[in-house]
């Protein structure tokens, strides 16, 4: 079922031992989005995506994923979390590491279909990680590993792709590549972004949401420095290239 709103959250509100965390978010995520979420550390970004995933309930407002609770979505969600922990001497490879992404629909206990199989190998060619699926997963870089991740969270077929700062161990040379994945990827899905990179954002995404408790921006077009003052709780630094490159610095 087609959905314009893929996500639809009313008024969140989330607290952590009184302290409050979020505060009245009110969005929707649209589909075929690519969503960019930046802000400060601390500011709320990872939790709005357990908040969509479920994983957190908000202690005041509403969210709907896919026209349901998060819980009865989930399975619809393919999800990037921000640190991979797992021991890199594990004897296994990025096959297998994919494969787990389809327990969702396989079950534990059960065994893998051809299907399951040709997703996986579908997966790997969109990250273009095909030809490495015999590696082991710790041998590989930090930009390999999160494209086999991506792959994993892909083979589930999910309509809502969420990426907690994924360029984090990606090399500078590498990013470019990786974005023009998520820019494909976007064809088929609504894709969610949490960065602290800006400029690389700001060049790549088709609307940005400038998060830091509270919502302070959320669409396309220019974001106002006083907006992105607003959101850091700092005075901002603007560099503009073109004919007329001016740079403006405000006093600490």
């Amino acid at each position: 079922m087609a959905h314009d709103n893929v996500v639809t959250l009313d008024d969140i509100w989330v607290q952590n031992n009184g302290v409050p965390i979020l505060k009245g978010i009110t969005m929707a995520i649209e589909q075929n989005d690519f969503l960019g979420i930046i802000g400060p550390n601390g500011g709320g970004k990872t939790t709005l995506l357990k908040v969509i995933l479920g994983l957190i309930k908000p202690s005041r407002g509403k969210v709907r994923v896919l026209g349901v609770s998060p819980e009865r979505s989930r399975n619809k969600i393919g999800y990037v979390p921000q640190h991979n922990l797992f021991d890199r001497e594990f004897p296994i490879n990025v096959w297998d590491v994919v494969l787990m992404g389809r327990y969702g629909r396989t079950g534990l206990l059960k065994r893998y279909s051809g299907e399951d199989r040709e997703k996986a190998r579908s997966a790997l060619e969109t990250v273009g990680m095909l030809d490495h699926k015999e590696r082991q997963i710790g041998k590989l870089s930090g930009g390999e590993q999160q494209r086999a991740f991506i792959a994993r969270a892909l083979v589930a077929e999910p309509e809502i792709l969420l990426l907690d700062e994924p360029t984090a161990s990606v090399d500078t040379a590498m990013q470019t590549e990786f974005y023009e994945i998520l820019d494909s990827l976007k064809q088929r899905m609504a894709i969610v972004l949490v960065s602290h990179d800006i400029s690389a954002v700001s060049v790549h995404v088709d609307k940005i949401a400038c998060l830091n408790q509270e919502l302070f921006h959320h669409g396309s077009g220019e974001i106002e420095s006083e907006i992105l003052e607003a959101t850091y709780k700092c005075p901002i630094q603007m560099i503009t290239h073109g004919d007329i490159p001016h740079r403006v610095l405000k006093e600490h």
